[in-house]
């Protein structure tokens, strides 16, 4: 078993849960894509099924192994995002592995951006979300999990799906050489933008 599902299993302990199969499966596709030569994917599964929690725990194992890592989290409304953010934190608050992560000066340390015990010299903060249109700019990240970009008001005309596709090639110059670019959601239209992302 590697680290990330002892991770999750541990986590689920605490909540009082044994780690459901499909849990398990979808933790071992997000680490092979992370370990994996293309360093993209895709993780679709039926709703409600638990992806964004998954990935969330994923996340915080991720800064657990590798505490430089910088992650931008993308969603289709920056609440939507934080919510994401927001789970990252309650995940390394919470878990008994992550108590040395926390910083005794939380000034990062709120609702959209967190940022932990880690290697000085890092200017990004460990996990920062965004709004799919929000300002991006100039940001840097070595993981970037597109949590529900596609929603009908991102997807419901050509025009607004073409204006989706064409942002999302922006991540490109935001992701670090070998870094991660993972998305997570469910098709909203015929012409989704999971078939060429």
């Amino acid at each position: 078993m590697n680290r990330y599902n002892e991770f999750l299993d541990s986590w689920n302990q605490i909540l009082g849960y044994k780690t459901p199969a499909h849990h398990r499966e979808m933790m071992n596709f997000l680490t092979d894509v992370t370990y994996g030569d293309s360093r993209r994917g895709l993780l679709m599964a039926f709703r409600h099924s638990g992806k964004s929690t998954i990935v969330g725990i994923f996340a915080s194992c991720v800064l657990y192994l590798h505490p430089e890592t910088r992650i931008l989290i993308l969603s289709a409304e920056t609440h939507l995002a934080t919510r994401m953010v927001m789970h990252i934190r309650h995940v390394l608050e919470n878990h008994p592995w992550c108590a040395d992560m926390i910083p005794k000066n939380k000034r990062e340390w709120a609702e959209n951006k967190i940022t932990i015990n880690r290697p000085i010299g890092i200017r990004e903060p460990s996990v920062v979300c965004q709004g799919v249109y929000g300002n991006i700019t100039g940001m840097r990240a070595d993981l970037i999990i597109c949590d529900d970009i596609e929603v009908p008001n991102t997807c419901n005309t050509v025009k607004k799906r073409a204006c989706l596709r064409e942002r999302l090639r922006e991540l490109d110059f935001i992701l670090s050489p070998n870094g991660t670019m993972i998305y997570i959601g469910t098709p909203h239209t015929m012409d989704t933008i999971y078939r060429t992302s």
